[in-house]
């Protein structure tokens, strides 16, 4: 598997930071989108299996009532 950009670990680590702030585990927030309950957690993981895709960040953005824009740095990286 490719290694991730420095984007890719941006959103990552942003989607965590507003998962966290809004009180879902990695489990919850999985099954809220319908996914198994390792989804978040491969995604999260230090050896980085996964990544998101738009759908998936849309999809997190209404389960954590917040927009899709809040995972996304202001400026290019």
């Amino acid at each position: 598997m490719n290694k991730l950009t420095q984007i890719e670990l941006q959103i990552i680590s942003r989607v965590k930071e507003i998962r966290k702030e809004k009180g879902f585990t990695q489990e919850r927030l999985s099954l809220s989108l319908g996914k198994g309950v390792g989804f978040i957690g491969d995604i999260e993981a230090p050896s980085k299996k996964a990544k998101y895709n738009i759908n998936h960040l849309n999809e997190i953005a209404k389960v954590l009532g917040c927009s899709p824009k809040d995972f996304w740095p202001d400026m290019p990286l």
